[in-house]
Parts: structure tokens; sequence; C-alpha cells
């Protein structure tokens, strides 16, 4: 699954209406209600406008939104410190920015649309279950698997190793109950914009995590399992 990302530049963007780039661009929820813009009732305001009513630097607005823009997959370096690098700065960082928002507008659209026949009952909970076990899932391998591989490995990094791996399956049945709680990412006909962008943010949550997961059980993790890889014709 793929998430829809902006593909025009800050002038084009400029231009868009708060609401759109909201249900486009997941994260910028978080920038918008910080900067106390209005993007679900107030929506179909220009960004441009919005800012400019608010007196609000229109350049810096842009910026920040420009940070935003990543793409579902980048290619990692092959190096193991390289690859931990950047599987820290593309997906830890990340999932920490992603989750607390996510969390928020799933409470939102729960509370609001509580007598909708489609609202996504339990959502919430679930992405607060989804995090706590993510963080504790990152801070195990950053203060002690990552620094292990870092240092070369030895032959007692294995275990940690299949650790990882094994929660990274419960992560991978959470994504698949998330989906399932959330139609597929696909919100239902007329959904608000707070609705369409919680579901937006969670098609690329799910498509972030699943590379992040990729990333190191298919190509870090091997570099430091030469037993388990050489079984494999």
């Amino acid at each position: 699954m793929s998430h829809t990302t902006l593909d025009h530049p800050t002038d084009d963007r400029a231009q868009q209406a708060i609401g759109q780039i909201a249900v486009n661009l997941p994260g910028s929820t978080a920038v918008f209600r910080r900067l106390k813009l209005d993007f679900c009732c107030g929506g179909h305001v220009a960004l441009q406008a919005a800012c400019a009513a608010k007196g609000l630097p229109l350049d810096t607005v842009l910026a920040e939104l420009a940070q935003l823009d990543r793409p579902a997959a980048q290619a990692a370096p092959q190096a193991p410190g390289a690859m931990i690098d950047h599987i820290l700065e593309r997906y830890h960082a990340v999932h920490r920015e992603q989750l607390p928002e996510l969390i928020r507008m799933a409470r939102r659209v729960e509370a609001v649309h509580r007598d909708s026949p489609d609202v996504p009952v339990g959502l919430a909970a679930h992405l607060e279950a989804m995090e706590a076990e993510l963080l504790e899932h990152m801070e195990k391998e950053e203060a002690v698997l990552f620094p292990m591989l870092k240092a070369g490995g030895t032959p007692m990094v294995r275990h940690p190793i299949a650790v990882m791996r094994d929660e990274h399956t419960r992560h991978g049945e959470q994504l698949e109950r998330l989906m399932a709680l959330s139609r597929d990412a696909t919100p239902p006909a007329g959904a608000c914009n707070t609705w369409r962008a919680l579901y937006a943010g969670i098609a690329q949550l799910s498509d972030d995590l699943i590379n992040h997961i990729h990333l190191e059980n298919n190509l870090l993790f091997p570099q430091f399992e030469p037993e388990a890889a050489a079984c494999c014709p």
C-alpha cells in the first residue's frame, strides 16, 4: 500500500486548500494544529490566505511542510553503521513523530463521529498499544543491539537479533489489526478532513513500518547471521 504525497512545488502548495494538504501530506495536521490553522471545518481556505489571516510567515510554514515530504522507501546504505544511522533517522525518529498525532486524530474521530456506523471503535486504543510496544522495541535496539552491531558484532549478537525478529512479527500482527480497524485505511464517503488525514497517516505508518522491518530483517540482521545465511541456498 502506498500513501499519497504532494509532488507540486511549494508555490503550488501555497495555493492549495489546507484541508487538502492535511489529507495528502501525513504529519501536516500536527503543524496546522500547532499554528492554529483550521484544516477541518475551515479546510477550504488556501494555505497562503490562511497564513496571511493569522500573520504567519508563509515561507516558514512551507519549509516546515516540505520536511514532511518523504518517499515511502529510500535506498539504504549497505554498510551496517551507515544503515543503522539511516534506520534511526528515517524510521525510528519518524515513528516517534507519527504515532502521537495519529492517536490524537483517532480519539477525535471516535468522539466526534461516535454515532456513525463507520466509526473505527477502538482505533485510538490500538494505536496507543502499538506506540507503547514500538517505543520499547526501538529503545532496546538503540541501547543494546545497534551499538553491538556498530562495534562489529559478536557470536552473542544472535540472541538479541532473534528477540527483535520475534517482536517484528508482533508488529506485523498489530499492523494487520490496524488495517482491519481502518478498513485498509479507506475513509467512508463524506468523511471529514480529520478522518481522511488520519487514514492517510495510517497508510504512511503502514508503509514505513513494513519498509523498516524489511530493512532490518532482510538487509541488516543477515550480515551478522553467517550460519543462518549459509544454510539457505
